[in-house]
């Protein structure tokens, strides 16, 4: 079985919308919502949150207040011929929100399955994207797209796919505009989690999931 300390979210938000039924797993229904969530700027990120009917018992509806402990998950889907993953904050403990509480907090511990993308801002801007393949019971896999800026991209720059890191931040929401091949461009909502501590464990760390170090595997986040 994972450890769940390689995997702990914390979020603390209004339900924006009622919850949908998402899928079901041994007669257990899961059901999808929206959580907004407050940054310290002022702004909120819109996270999609996947809740069992049962922690919904003793309410859970559009409008509450409402703290989430739990993990997050990722799940394959095959759209337009190729695979991608949609992220969700998946809820194993709901519970009145504490206002002196980080309403938003996220530690993850895996191995990276692809090689770091640096890059400049025109305004010299640092930022590194990152692959981080989270393990999970049952010898499955997470994968979670992070991102990290400064000197912390610096640093990822320099990392190797399997190696395996420890890291803080939080679960953020990012609209950007898409271009398709007919050359409309649309608009899509982005799920990663914000680095704000980023350590290596160890180098060249295998992962649970061997297709994740093949190069045809490239995993992309929509939502």
């Amino acid at each position: 079985m994972m450890d769940t300390a390689t995997n702990q979210l914390i979020l603390a938000g209004e339900i924006m919308e009622a919850p949908q039924f998402d899928h079901e797993v041994f007669g257990e229904a899961f059901f999808r919502t929206i959580l907004s969530v407050p940054r310290l700027s002022g702004a909120f990120d819109l996270l999609p949150v996947t809740v069992s009917e049962r922690l919904m018992a003793d309410g859970f509806e559009a409008g509450m207040q409402i703290c989430v402990s739990g993990q997050l998950r990722s799940y394959n889907k095959v759209m337009g011929g190729q695979g991608r993953l949609l992220l969700t904050a998946f809820a194993q403990r709901l519970r009145p929100v504490d206002e002196e509480e980080n309403p938003n907090t996220v530690f993850l511990t895996g191995a990276l399955c692809k090689p770091p993308s640096f890059r400049t801002t025109p305004f010299g801007r640092e930022i590194a994207d990152l692959m981080l393949a989270v393990n999970r019971s049952y010898g499955k896999s997470d994968y979670i797209p992070c991102i990290a800026w400064g000197r912390t991209a610096r640093f990822a720059s320099s990392l190797n796919v399997g190696d395996r890191v420890q890291l803080q931040g939080r679960f953020q929401s990012r609209i950007y505009q898409k271009q398709l091949p007919d050359g409309t461009v649309q608009e899509r909502t982005a799920y990663e989690v914000s680095v704000s501590r980023l350590t290596l464990e160890s180098a060249g760390a295998m992962l649970a999931d061997e297709n994740a170090l093949r190069p045809e595997f490239t995993p992309r986040i929509i939502q």
